[in-house]
């Protein structure tokens, strides 16, 4: 009896098999454009002693595109990528990269500072800084030995 050796398919495999399926569905190896679809910025967020730091990557979004504001102690994240515009005679095999409106929102804890949050925009980076109140902020309490 000979032995075989098993091998699992592997994500990546599997991955290039169904977009190579779809590379191959369109006539002329061509994807349609697809209407506007919604997108989300992805943030990480890191807190220290004295505040809370968002930082959110918006790559080809514009300064002016973007909005940052705290209404009732919820801080929105809001703004728009624009689609290129192309001569009419280009023409798009592909489109992947996604376009439009998008909009995040994040529950602030009731011991932050929002009148003093700031935020700054550059490299497609937006980061937004959070103090945290002065009660909420930890506190050295000195022992006293007799």
């Amino acid at each position: 009896m000979a032995l075989i050796r098993w091998q699992p398919t592997q994500i990546s495999n599997a991955r290039a098999d169904f977009d190579h399926f779809f590379d191959n569905f369109w006539p002329g190896n061509q994807v349609a454009e697809s209407a506007p679809r919604n997108w989300s910025p992805v943030v990480d967020i890191s807190e220290s002693a004295d505040d809370y730091t968002l930082t959110a990557e918006l790559p080809g979004v514009g300064k002016a595109d973007v909005h940052v504001g705290v209404v009732d102690n919820r801080l929105t994240l809001k703004g728009e990528k624009k689609q290129e515009t192309r001569a009419e005679k280009e023409t798009t095999p592909r489109v992947e990269r996604v376009y439009g409106s998008f909009s995040r929102s994040f529950d602030l804890p009731k011991t932050v500072n929002a009148e003093k949050i700031t935020a700054a925009y550059s490299d497609g980076v937006l980061k937004v800084v959070v103090p945290k109140a002065e009660e909420a902020k930890p506190k050295q309490i000195e022992i006293n030995v007799n």
